[in-house]
């Protein structure tokens, strides 16, 4: 693809990178300008307030948002932020890079994204369940099993998603298990969505790493991030391929011991004390330093920029394993195809979330359950064949994975648009 210039600045609108990743693989493709015109901006922002009887008495007002970017390929799909720092820009990326996540990994749903401005830590249990059903009462009308269908994303979980799709049955006046995924089990959740996300990033790594002659019982890896897909993914590189996890990262700090950290042990010591860092038998090291460690994989699992221009030129490890949203810039991208660095793009690497959502969908329509090692079989199966697609195409255009996988989302968008008559 041609090459883009962008400001010399590390941190990027989410959106705006969105877009310029989306045009950039417009132009490559020459695309219809109607069907970019199309892609570029969302079919649907919807902002709204929530109040909230707070446990003092005081009822507070929170903001949300729900997006649909596109679903020419099926009703909209994607996660619910609660974040302090939630914005409609970022909700508009994560949006964006949904549509492409599913068609990517060929799943007959489109792209959306939802948040709530708050800070789930400071709220009590009651709060942040008033809270939950307060989101749905604002945006029923505009969700649904057919038209839009949210999971767990940052700081939300499956207790989250129970209060929400109960809240929708109650006002449709019945049970609607299918207009959310990422339930608990008893109530329609999928078997292995909770290691999905991270589950379907290490089937990918296991591709890459026969790509690139390594030996994955004998590397190291770095993982910036310790929530969902960070835990998980620290526990399944040492479980799956007995890899080294020699740092982790939060929030709050960084550690680091090159003879390995224990995954199961760090994440008690962050559950016991809020925080990774300090745990016993670890030197504490800055987030940048993680970043630019010597390791053979890093994995940044945690929000968007992380690798950027300022930073990617010291990147040392050779795999990048993308489970979080936009954690690489446009720029960082550049370098680090220059520097022969085998970056597994997030739109691949983290798609493993809604590939078993899909499968919890079809799961509650069909009222039967499958086992845990069936959904694995079946994620392994889509997500390997959509890596083996990229790298094809990567192979093919001599251009980077992000690059690859863009081409062979927006493909698919595409045709779904032409064939629907829309331009």
């Amino acid at each position: 693809m041609q090459e883009v210039k962008f400001q010399d600045a590390a941190y990027r609108n989410p959106f705006k990178m969105a877009q310029e990743q989306c045009d950039n693989c417009a132009e490559f493709l020459n695309l219809d300008p109607g069907i970019h015109a199309i892609i570029r901006e969302p079919m649907r922002e919807i902002h709204v307030s929530i109040p909230v009887r707070m446990d003092n008495g005081t009822v507070k007002v929170f903001k949300g948002f729900r997006v649909i970017h596109n679903n020419a390929l099926g009703p909209a799909k994607g996660g619910i932020r609660f974040h302090p720092e939630e914005n409609i820009d970022t909700v508009k990326a994560l949006a964006t890079w949904m549509t492409w996540k599913c068609a990517l990994l060929n799943l007959p749903l489109g792209g959306g994204k939802g948040g709530v401005i708050c800070n789930p830590k400071e709220l009590s249990k009651g709060e942040l369940e008033r809270l939950s059903r307060g989101y749905i009462a604002q945006l029923w009308q505009f969700i649904g099993p057919d038209t839009d269908i949210p999971a767990p994303d940052v700081y939300t979980n499956p207790q989250i998603m129970a209060w929400m799709m109960d809240e929708y049955s109650k006002i449709k006046g019945k049970n609607q298990f299918g207009v959310i995924t990422g339930k608990p089990p008893v109530l329609g959740g999928s078997a292995g969505r909770g290691d999905a996300t991270a589950r379907g990033g290490m089937y990918t790594l296991r591709e890459a790493a026969k790509v690139r002659g390594l030996d994955l019982s004998k590397a190291t890896m770095a993982v910036q991030g310790y929530g969902n897909a960070g835990y998980y993914a620290a526990l399944l590189a040492g479980k799956l391929f007995n890899t080294r996890i020699v740092a982790i990262s939060d929030s709050s700090g960084a550690i680091y011991n090159p003879e390995g950290l224990d995954a199961q042990r760090v994440f008690e010591h962050k559950s016991s004390t809020g925080s990774v860092a300090g745990f016993s038998g670890a030197e504490r090291i800055s987030q940048d330093e993680l970043l630019e460690l010597k390791v053979d994989v890093l994995c940044p699992s945690a929000l968007e920029n992380s690798i950027n221009v300022k930073n990617a030129h010291n990147i040392k490890a050779s795999i990048i394993v993308e489970l979080s949203n936009g954690p690489t810039t446009p720029e960082a991208d550049d370098i680090l195809f220059a520097n022969d660095v085998h970056v597994i793009p997030d739109l691949l690497c983290n798609a493993g979330g809604v590939t078993v959502s899909y499968f919890e969908m079809v799961q509650n329509t069909s009222m039967l359950y499958w086992e845990e090692e069936e959904v694995y079989r079946r994620l392994d199966k889509k997500i390997t064949a959509a890596y083996h697609e990229v790298l094809k195409t990567s192979f093919k255009y001599k251009i980077n994975m992000r690059q690859a996988a863009y081409i062979v989302a927006v493909k698919r968008v595409e045709e779904a648009i032409k064939l629907r008559g829309w331009v």
